[in-house]
């Protein structure tokens, strides 16, 4: 395992770790022992970060990391996250009281004094513009609650508005060969700001891995069936902002970056890690197989500059003018 500073706070955090979302639901069946068995296979291949929420299963997703990481919370790290279980457009949901609140109860399911990281998740705009949500996440570290705390973003816009806030430690961004953007003005300016960059959705729910026909039906619980169009949440968070459809055919024209590589969702993550500002990323899972094929990433030939700028034309001329919602 390699493992990249978070920014400027000294937690080493391992290039390929995980996130949690489709273990707690909504990516389809799950079962909680094929859960704890791919977390623990994880931790034994050095992975020492994983990201959740308290909206992940309802909280399902921190209580599976608690009996995970049992007696090694000094040598795991967990992020975790707030606001969603309540209206995120409303000032009061940000409240020291309500902040507080969240908090506490995340603490209490993860079996834990601190948290390592704590996110606004997806918050409005105007709340990030506003800031007094910053003020409260200051008191919530001096009360030695959370050790240090970053914010999960929809678009580079809010990624930007972070960077103004000394004690953002980092941003959790959408980002993959599908959604480059970033890489134009907000990591450049983050890893200048010391800020940690964490990437959600590195193969685009699923799309580059290639295993996907046009005919593809997700079950009804999965948010790729149920938010394609963002019916239920962001449009961004499913796809990458792209439709299915479209998506696959626009997956069918980069397999060639998996010649001369394991597959290509590893090339799609290796292209990732290949960016110097991005601390790791974070996939999902749910079951150890997911796991191994997520870590051939590390062991995956880096790209070539010719390949990158390859990948640059495609996103530009194929692939933007398809994205949908604010990025």
């Amino acid at each position: 395992m390699n493992y990249r500073e978070l920014g400027n706070t000294g937690l080493m955090l391992s290039e390929v770790s995980f996130g949690t979302w489709a273990i707690g639901g909504s990516w389809g069946k799950t079962s909680d022992s094929e859960s704890l068995k791919a977390l623990e296979y994880a931790i034994d291949q050095g992975v020492n970060f994983f990201d959740t929420a308290d909206v992940y299963g309802d909280g399902h997703s921190e209580e599976l990391l608690a009996k995970a990481t049992k007696g090694r919370e000094d040598q795991i790290y967990i992020a975790t996250k707030f606001c969603r279980k309540g209206d995120i457009f409303s000032p009061d949901n940000y409240s020291y009281e309500a902040v507080s609140s969240y908090c506490e109860d995340s603490l209490r399911r993860l079996g834990r004094e601190a948290i390592d990281l704590y996110q606004i998740h997806c918050p409005a705009t105007e709340i990030l513009k506003d800031g007094q949500v910053f003020d409260v996440l200051n008191r919530l570290q001096q009360e030695g609650k959370i050790r240090h705390y970053g914010v999960s973003v929809e678009s580079v816009e809010e990624g930007l508005i972070c960077l103004e806030n000394p004690n953002v430690k980092s941003l959790q961004v959408i980002f993959n060969l599908f959604r480059q953007k970033p890489l134009e003005v907000l990591f450049p300016k983050a890893y200048e700001s010391g800020v940690g960059i964490l990437v959600r959705l590195p193969l685009a729910s699923g799309l580059l891995t290639g295993k996907y026909t046009l005919d593809h039906v997700f079950e009804e619980d999965d948010h790729r069936s149920f938010n394609e169009n963002g019916e239920a949440f962001n449009v961004g968070e499913t796809f990458a902002g792209l439709g299915f459809k479209k998506g696959v055919e626009l997956s069918n024209q980069v397999r060639w970056m998996a010649d001369g590589r394991p597959s290509m969702a590893s090339a799609a993550l290796r292209w990732i890690l290949d960016q110097k500002e991005v601390t790791c990323i974070i996939p999902g899972f749910k079951n150890t197989s997911q796991i191994t094929g997520n870590l051939e990433a590390l062991t995956t030939k880096p790209f070539s500059e010719e390949e990158k700028d390859k990948l640059q034309v495609f996103y530009e001329e194929q692939v933007k003018q398809y994205i949908r919602g604010p990025y």
